[in-house]
């Protein structure tokens, strides 16, 4: 990597990062732009669109713009300056926004207006009644939550929070010469959406903003002040910081120090309406010291993700996608306890959110009952609000049982959620390691030590996503429960690692980021392109969240040169430019209803395949910083299962996009003959006839 040579070929191979993630998250647009979509599937996409541009800045853009304050000169793997980047940042969110508010705007809220939803632009539209209901509602829900804030030299500028919806307000003084302007923070507490009850029998339901409703009725804020205009904005701070963690002392005040320095972080992005007055938005750009190139004028409302509340509402069927119910593991009887289908099976897999997360959480709390286990050792990253992964983890440290949790201090934007979860842990006596200086833990495992008998078994789940159950409805993952041996023997080891001052050992059957991971993937790859003949070409499937190392890619691109097969599922960011190696290397993205999240990986061995899962991504921070697992599978029936999953990922032509020679991927095919390709459909559907297949007993033969 450091000779020139190396370097040309990342420069030539390579895609900017940021710009792929951009070109991902249009991906997650064209699902809203699909008017094969319902509905309300479509405007869930838009606001899952919306959400990821928000991370987005606040994370990646943030970042390179603290490196063009610090004045970096170098270029990305790529080429590109920061300069550069952030223009063409600019470029392509541009576009992006143009097309979202488009297809929302002309297409998706008049078909609602069709089904009888409908978003009125401004409560002056309501008939008198309704515009009663509507000022009553505001002087007895919304008034007593808000406070009109001056700004005049005896009242500076104050601190505007995050992504936080607020009025800025221009009033002409009572003599008429000049103006006072003003603040007025729109509550979060409140929903954005207010349904309006209509005072016809007509089924058109009515919704109008917050923020527009408050505006409504400003002079009952600012009373005798004449208000020359007024209009909504939303500032996006610079929220990530540092996992360098190296010399600090108290790890839990660190991150409690820097989530209280982020409401001081500097501003990013500003969004104003379009058409709104220029002498009130240049104000607002001036006190906020914006970057204008990051001044975004919108055609229709803002934080467009606030449409997950909209969906929350009960609406037509026909609107929205039909269910798929998590489905139950066919390798577990009624009322078999979890150590027993382990012990009967050795490896026990489990992929939600086709499958139940319930077999992880029954684990826990039988665990928790269970007077021969001994002790608990878990990793979290991130959980859900009300975590019964939480509950069941004090139950047993309630019950005596030593219990030991990592916990990730430094999962971003769960940062305020985890240290909570970490006082509630330990008053209930649970040990809680804050992470680890330096790294994030991003492992997903579980170990359990109980005593059978005159022995002592350990009992694991390994796993591609977090412990949370929420998510497991939403993203796909897979997993493993095992009491093998020597996995369990290696998973010890890493968590003495994590907890203690113990050197990494020589793992058997692990590979762990930061120490053995990335050498373990090069070898993996350098072992296929050695093995690869014109007669007996190598092959290789991945399935990722990211591809953007340039390490690993290069290592790609040379087995690719050998005839080594290369098939890929990336989901998001992929810089891989493959030219004129585009066929030995075909890439598909796909999104769909389920965020594809689940990491796996085979190598042809020469014949003799080899399977493996991890929590980690091919980026840099999950090789390099980040404590990630990469473990085998060698039971033949999950072997079988893996491969399938790859073959309906890589037939998608209905959800699938496929990469190009130049990087891009093309859109996938909306004729009606490629619907039966659709692979989470077709993965349901599989599982379903796992669950059959097993029940008569010919599951996995």
């Amino acid at each position: 990597m450091n000779s020139k040579n190396s370097i040309a070929e990342v420069n030539e191979g390579l895609i900017n990062r940021e710009l792929s993630w951009l070109d991902f998250n249009n991906r997650v647009l064209e699902e809203a732009l699909d008017g094969q979509t319902p509905l309300l599937e479509r405007l869930k996409f838009v606001a899952i669109a919306s959400s990821n541009l928000d991370e987005f800045f606040m994370v990646r853009v943030a970042g390179l713009r603290q490196q063009l304050l610090s004045g970096v000169a170098s270029t990305d793997p790529s080429g590109m300056t920061v300069e550069e980047q952030l223009t063409a940042i600019n470029k392509k969110v541009e576009s992006m926004l143009r097309r979202q508010y488009r297809c929302l705007q002309n297409e998706i809220l008049p078909a609602l207006e069709k089904q009888g939803v409908f978003r009125l632009t401004a409560p002056s539209q309501l008939r008198r009644s309704e515009y009663t209901a509507l000022k009553d509602y505001f002087q007895r829900e919304i008034m007593p939550m808000l406070t009109p804030v001056a700004v005049d030299p005896s009242h500076p500028f104050p601190i505007i929070a995050n992504c936080m919806l607020e009025i800025a307000v221009l009033l002409r003084k009572p003599d008429g010469k000049g103006w006072h302007r003003g603040l007025v923070e729109v509550p979060g507490a409140l929903p954005r959406w207010l349904p309006v009850e209509i005072e016809t029998d007509r089924e058109t339901r009515l919704f109008v903003t917050l923020e527009d409703t408050i505006i409504e009725f400003l002079d009952q804020l600012f009373v005798n002040r004449p208000i020359e205009a007024a209009f909504p904005f939303r500032l996006t701070r610079d929220m990530d910081f540092s996992a360098d963690t190296d010399g600090v002392v108290d790890l839990l005040q660190h991150v409690r120090q820097e989530l209280r320095r982020r409401r001081l972080r500097q501003p990013i992005r500003l969004e104003l309406p379009r058409g709104s007055d220029r002498r009130l938005g240049d104000w607002l750009i001036k006190q906020l010291q914006t970057d204008r190139l990051f001044v975004y004028r919108l055609p229709g409302p803002m934080a467009l993700n606030d449409f997950f509340q909209m969906l929350e509402h009960d609406f037509s069927p026909s609107l929205r996608e039909p269910d798929w119910p998590p489905l139950e593991s066919p390798f577990i009887k009624e009322n078999e306890s979890i150590f027993t289908a382990v012990s009967r099976h050795r490896h026990l897999p489990l992929f939600p959110p086709y499958e139940q997360f319930d077999p992880v959480i029954q684990l826990l709390e039988e665990a928790a009952a269970d007077q021969h286990v001994l002790a608990i050792k878990q990793t979290l990253y991130r959980v859900s609000g009300d975590s019964p992964v939480v509950r069941a983890l004090r139950r047993a440290a309630e019950s005596g049982k030593q219990v030991t949790v990592i916990l990730e201090l430094k999962a971003r934007f769960d940062e305020e959620r985890n240290i909570g979860w970490a006082r509630h842990l330990e008053e209930a006596g649970v040990h809680v390691i804050y992470g680890m200086a330096g790294l994030k833990v991003h492992s997903k495992m579980l170990m359990i030590v109980r005593r059978e008998g005159s022995h002592i078994r350990r009992y694991l789940h390994l796993s591609t996503g977090n412990y949370n159950d929420s998510t497991a409805r939403l993203y796909t993952d897979a997993s493993i429960f095992t009491n093998d041996s020597v996995l369990c023997s290696d998973a010890a080891a890493l968590f003495n690692v994590m907890t203690g001052y113990s050197d990494p050992p020589a793992w058997e059957q692990l590979a762990v980021a930061p120490y053995t991971l990335r050498t373990r993937f090069l070898e993996l790859i350098e072992r296929e392109t050695r093995l690869s003949s014109a007669r007996n070409p190598g092959s290789i499937r991945v399935k990722i969240n990211t591809l953007v190392d340039p390490e690993i890619i290069n290592a790609l691109f040379r087995a690719a040169r050998a005839g080594v097969k290369i098939e890929m599922a990336v989901r998001g960011a992929c810089c891989m430019r493959p030219g004129g190696l585009i066929d030995n290397i075909r890439v598909v993205s796909i999104v769909d209803r389920f965020l594809e999240h689940t990491r796996m990986f085979r190598f042809g061995n020469g014949g003799k395949l080899e399977y493996y899962m991890a929590s980690a991504d091919w980026m840099p921070r999950n090789l390099d910083r980040r404590i990630e697992t990469l473990f085998p599978v060698y039971d033949r029936r999950i072997c079988r299962i893996i491969d399938h999953l790859f073959e309906l990922q890589l037939q998608d032509r209905c959800k699938g996009r496929r990469l190009r020679a130049d990087g891009t991927f093309a859109p996938p095919s909306r004729s009606s003959r490629w619907r039966h390709t659709r692979s989470q459909r077709r993965t349901y559907e599989f599982f379903q006839d796992c669950l059959a297949g097993e029940t008569k007993g010919s599951y996995g033969k």
